[in-house]
């Protein structure tokens, strides 16, 4: 079931707010809780996710195209959560506890790919 928002009102600015959020999210293909299943906790997941909101923040990227809000139901449960797109997911992989291997492995492969690309 989803969560609507209802108000009598509406203004034509928020109704513009309203679909760009909505055409945004259409692009946020990832969860910030599906890294559970890759050993992370939600600690760190949470770490990560305001780590990576500050590097794009700091350059100059539209966080709100990257990053957005959200609950989700976990295992009976109600955690905030968040939805990114593929560059939000990467951001916060690469800005997660390096002591995980997933976090390893994926900042040599983007250092392959751009050293790659050098050549």
């Amino acid at each position: 079931m989803e969560l609507l928002i209802y108000t009598k009102t509406y203004n034509e600015a928020d109704a513009i707010h309203n679909f760009m959020d909505m055409y945004n999210s259409l692009h946020m293909t990832h969860l910030a809780s599906d890294l559970l299943k890759k050993g992370l906790s939600p600690d760190q997941i949470k770490d990560a996710v305001a780590t990576a909101i500050k590097i794009a923040k700091t350059s100059g990227i539209e966080t709100n195209k990257h990053f957005m809000p959200v609950y989700s139901g976990i295992n009976e449960e109600i955690i905030q959560d968040c939805k990114l797109s593929h560059l939000g997911y990467g951001l916060v992989i690469m800005n997660a506890d390096k002591s995980l291997p997933l976090v390893g492995s994926f900042q040599v492969d983007v250092l392959k790919e751009f050293l790659n690309e050098l050549h």
